[in-house]
């Protein structure tokens, strides 16, 4: 295997240990950000409940505030009537003053409905908040069983990336940049062996990547040639293991 490929190979190697912990850090900082956002959610909840409650108790109010008024107009039309002159003015003012108190029970019962379902909606809430607070201590669990490891996946990552810097530094860059393109695409594996199977020719040539049959020029190239080919379907950078370097062509 010539100093390119071989160069490229190292690179590979670094690079998909560099995945590997930043798949692990990624992982544990999402288990943080989900629980976070779970939070969010239940905070949400509460305050809806907790904005429905205080309407329920304001309509309530209200209410009471002009049940108070519309007694105080039955106790006016009560002083009226007793003043009044006539049987006609009589039953006018009466009626009034019934129509009132029928109006009145209907505000009270109406009422008395608004501040049952705010007293419903206050335990709600209360549930709510203990459900926050139980979130919230998980959340902290999580932080503590979390950080360390992301402290130690942190410094990984760190030491990883630098020497990535180095081994990228020796593959030329018409070649780091095609492994660059391929490894983004596939989650930092950029590149595949060439298998040989079939004891005599002729022989059949799968990618290691993708699994995909080759044409034998690929391997016929490889065993002379220090340069990037890359698998027709995957695009994976395609080299030959030693024992295959060897083996004579097709």
């Amino acid at each position: 295997m010539g100093k390119m490929l071989s160069a490229l190979l190292h690179l590979q190697s670094i690079e998909r240990q560099l995945t590997h912990v930043k798949r692990q850090l990624k992982s544990r900082q999402n288990a943080v950000n989900a629980q976070t956002g779970r939070i969010e959610q239940f905070q949400a909840a509460w305050q809806a409940l907790h904005d429905r409650m205080m309407n329920r108790r304001k309509d309530a109010d209200r209410l009471d505030l002009d049940l108070k008024e519309r007694e105080q107009q039955v106790e006016k039309f009560r002083t009226v009537l007793n003043g009044a002159k006539t049987n006609k003015e009589y039953a006018a003012i009466l009626t009034q003053i019934n129509t009132l108190k029928a109006d009145n029970a209907k505000f009270e019962e109406e009422g008395l409905k608004l501040m049952q379902e705010a007293d419903a909606l206050r335990e709600q809430v209360q549930q709510a908040q203990q459900e926050i607070q139980a979130q919230e201590q998980r959340l902290q669990e999580i932080k503590a069983s979390s950080g360390e490891e992301i402290v130690k996946l942190t410094k990984m990552m760190e030491e990883l990336s630098a020497q990535r810097a180095v081994a990228a530094a020796a593959v030329p860059a018409d070649a780091l940049r095609v492994f660059e393109r391929v490894a983004s695409k596939n989650e930092g594996d950029a590149m595949a062996a060439i298998e040989i199977r079939g004891r005599k020719p002729p022989h059949e040539y799968i990618c290691g990547g993708c699994y995909m049959s080759l044409n034998a020029e690929h391997a016929n190239a490889l065993r002379t040639r220090d340069e990037v080919r890359t698998c027709d379907n995957c695009g994976r950078i395609l080299y030959l293991e030693p024992q295959a370097q060897q083996a004579n062509a097709d």
